[in-house]
């Protein structure tokens, strides 16, 4: 796949990074993600990947534009109150990024929902969607690029339990749905760390396309918004996890 001088000059600041270049360019301009959430964390991942040039981004989101989203869905403003997430993201990526193919997918996934992208984001936010991503990225041998975040603090991981050997999957870091668990409209949550986390999310997809540094595979970013602290964490693979593991039951 060549470059046409256009896109040479789009990516130019990409190409000029040894660990990118021309090859990874377009590597980016083959690749297929599919995003599942088109919210804070979704919709500025979305926003950067077409930026970076990734060929076709799906998107999954059954949701409408409300003015709470506005504080931190930036993707978003007043002019779309009340339309469908999808829709606008659609219209918008198609419109500043047209060499990038946007399937919009106006309905909440399922685990019966076939995914197209050779990456799979989970942008979610409840752990029943969680599992299931989980589940269908273990068993199709994708990654899972995760992101959560809520209150002053967030998270990214990449899962590929079924895509490099020994990888630990999602449910054997969270084998089960936490009691306390509460998601952002409950407990709230700052913009700005939103932000943080769907930029390192997109900065996993990235890293897995090119092939350029390490992915976050094995390891939990964790970002603390009111010390403006980052640190991160192993994550190994649990021997029962009923996903990946060796000892599981059939």
């Amino acid at each position: 796949m060549s470059l046409s001088p256009e896109e040479l000059a789009r990516h130019k600041r990409h190409i000029m990074l040894r660990e990118i270049g021309g090859p990874g360019v377009q590597k980016l301009r083959a690749a297929r993600v599919s995003i599942v959430g088109a919210g804070a964390l979704g919709g500025p991942c979305a926003m950067y990947l077409a930026a970076a040039g990734v060929g076709q981004l799906e998107l999954w989101d059954d949701d409408h534009v409300e003015r709470s989203n506005l504080q931190r869905q930036i993707q978003f403003g007043e002019n779309s109150l009340g339309k469908s997430k999808v829709e606008v993201m659609a219209a918008r990526l198609t419109a500043d990024h047209p060499s990038t193919h946007v399937l919009g997918r106006r309905k909440r996934w399922s685990k019966d929902d076939a995914l197209s992208g050779d990456i799979l984001v989970d942008a979610t936010d409840n752990f029943p969607a969680r599992y299931a991503l989980n589940r269908v990225a273990h068993q199709s041998e994708r990654p899972l690029v995760h992101g959560a975040a809520a209150g002053w603090s967030g998270q990214a991981s990449v899962f590929a339990s079924g895509y490099v050997a020994g990888a630990p999957c999602y449910q054997c870091w969270v084998p089960e749905t936490p009691p306390d668990a509460e998601a952002c409209d409950e407990v709230g949550v700052v913009g700005p760390v939103t932000g943080m986390i769907s930029t390192l999310m997109a900065l996993e997809v990235i890293k897995l396309i090119t092939g350029a540094g390490e992915p976050l595979i094995g390891r939990l970013a964790l970002v603390d918004g009111l010390s403006t602290r980052q640190r991160s964490v192993v994550l190994r693979r649990d021997a029962a996890c009923p996903i990946c593991g060796t000892d599981r039951r059939i």
